[in-house]
């Protein structure tokens, strides 16, 4: 019964609109540092991949939001997210919607090729695409060969993001998924951008996997 209400659309529009207010909450008070910014900075008004380990996607709509606040050439821009079309992606991308993020419905980890060809027309149209590449269901920072296929074959290279706060909570998901309190410190971490040769998509995947957790680990030092 409880399953079946979670379902009906009047409660996931209520969840999604509740969960969005609390992101406000934390967003407006939290004191907020960006690291890493002139990483993003030349790519502010050009086609940019960022990427995220799927554990931080509840911070991720707010390093957006904060990148976009940071980097003038960057506000008013939309951010696009391959995000499962499983009724917890429905509601997150209803939730993150307020922050300037909006969905793409697919699934990397099952190679997700209708959504990699949706990000890589926003891309040719020179948008923003966000991609958690071991979601929607793992293994955890294992990264799937979507984000490197979506770079190559946009031409465009992936820039590695995490964003951690002092105050947390994690959740008994299978990635940990870190959920922000209100009134801490939070920072987000925009690593060195990853080229990746058209034809060198497999071959760059473990450095994209290991600038993805060298920004978790900066940013949670940061956090500490």
């Amino acid at each position: 019964m409880a399953k079946r209400l979670i379902r009906h659309p009047a409660v996931q529009g209520l969840l999604a609109r509740l969960v969005a207010l609390y992101l406000r909450l934390v967003w407006a008070t939290t004191r907020w540092t960006l690291v890493g910014e002139d990483h993003a900075r030349p790519f502010a008004d050009q086609p940019m991949i960022l990427a995220f380990w799927h554990e931080r996607l509840p911070l991720a709509a707010l390093g957006w939001h904060l990148l976009a606040k940071r980097v003038p050439q960057a506000g008013g821009r939309r951010a696009q997210v391959l995000i499962s079309r499983h009724r917890d992606g429905r509601l997150i991308a209803a939730a993150v919607r307020p922050f300037g993020i909006d969905v793409v419905h697919a699934s990397s980890s099952k190679g997700g090729a209708a959504g990699l060809r949706g990000l890589a027309r926003i891309l040719s149209n020179g948008g923003v695409a966000v991609i958690t590449p071991d979601g929607p269901r793992g293994p955890a920072r294992i990264a799937a060969p979507g984000v490197a296929q979506l770079a190559a074959l946009a031409g465009v290279p992936v820039l590695p993001c995490a964003v951690a706060s002092t105050r947390m909570r994690l959740a008994r998901s299978w990635d940990r998924m870190r959920f922000p309190l209100p009134f801490a410190r939070g920072f987000a971490v925009m690593g060195a951008p990853i080229a990746v040769p058209r034809d060198g998509a497999e071959a760059a995947l473990p450095a994209i996997a290991a600038a993805l957790t060298a920004a978790c680990d900066q940013a949670d030092a940061l956090a500490a």
